[in-house]
């Protein structure tokens, strides 16, 4: 026992050599039980200009894995993108890397989230002239009320695979940084935004969020805004009362209020174009949505 430890220590310490200083704030939490699989849910819609989308994860709590619903937030300046943190596997424990605020969407352990997130980079938008424009083929926003939208399918790669595999490293996805993500990682970061923070606090605090009660299917797995004192009382919560919409057959395109709209340059843009993974043959799963008002699909 005493020699599993001192091995652990060991490969800890190995750790703090190679992760660049900007990251090691975010590798905090270390245990052997792997995350459950990624909860299957659908994507609020976009509650004003301006907010983001943050996708759900498992945390870990003195009583297990618990889940932070996905939620919209604001980024704490212009021109700011969330890299979502990841679980990675390495020396018989589970790191947890916290996600952080950059001008590049860094890596992430090659997760599908969803909603954008497909393992590398973000294809749901992007910053321009201190502005988000919202691609609403991937992300459920309401084009009559905002209008900084555009429609770009050709970012969307459909496969019948469908990764839920929550965390990187033996046994779960088979990803490492890229030279983009690897650069991301050395840029200046923004930790979480406080109400991101109290977000995650909120989650914890509700007994119906831990896996060892809800079997890995949380019973409201997304809100349209973060659960925080000021606006608990009033958050709509998202129970997956919008019909599924993987089903490429019943595609039909959003309206688009920016019809003529060509997208902005792409100054912020994360990784659009760069070669995938290495996920062991596994491609992140995103398809269109149907009836208008974007979202990408059902998070599987």
């Amino acid at each position: 026992m005493r020699a599993i430890r001192a091995l652990r220590v060991l490969f800890l310490a190995f750790l703090v050599s190679i992760v660049p200083a900007s990251a090691f704030a975010g590798v905090f939490v270390s245990i052997t039980v792997a995350p459950p699989v990624l909860p299957v849910y659908a994507q609020p819609v976009c509650p004003g200009d301006g907010y983001l989308w943050t996708p759900g994860y498992w945390a870990w709590g003195p009583a297990g894995y618990y889940w932070v619903p996905g939620t919209w937030v604001l980024a704490p300046r212009p021109g700011l993108l969330w890299t979502p943190g990841y679980w990675g596997f390495g020396g018989g424990v589970y790191l947890w890397h916290a996600g952080y605020w950059g001008p590049h969407v860094g890596f992430y352990g090659g997760v599908n989230y969803g909603f954008g997130y497909t393992g590398v980079g973000f294809i749901g938008g992007r910053w321009d002239g201190g502005h988000f424009f919202y691609n609403s083929a991937v992300l459920h926003v309401n084009t009559t009320v905002i209008h900084n939208t555009y429609i770009d399918r050709t970012v969307i790669r459909n496969t019948t695979v469908i990764n839920r595999t929550s965390f990187n490293g033996q046994g779960g996805i088979n990803a490492r940084p890229n030279v983009q993500e690897m650069a991301a990682m050395r840029d200046s970061h923004v930790q979480p935004t406080q109400e991101q923070m109290s977000h995650e606090h909120f989650a914890s605090t509700n007994h119906a969020n831990f896996a060892s009660v809800n079997g890995g299917r949380p019973g409201n797995p997304a809100v349209s805004r973060p659960m925080t004192s000021p606006n608990f009382a009033h958050t709509a919560y998202n129970n997956n009362s919008r019909p599924a919409y993987n089903n490429n057959a019943n595609f039909h395109a959003p309206a688009n209020n920016n019809a003529n709209y060509r997208p902005p340059a792409n100054n912020n843009a994360p990784h659009m174009n760069e070669a995938p993974h290495q996920n062991g043959g596994q491609q992140p799963h995103n398809e269109g949505h149907p009836g208008g008002g974007g979202g990408e699909h059902e998070r599987r």
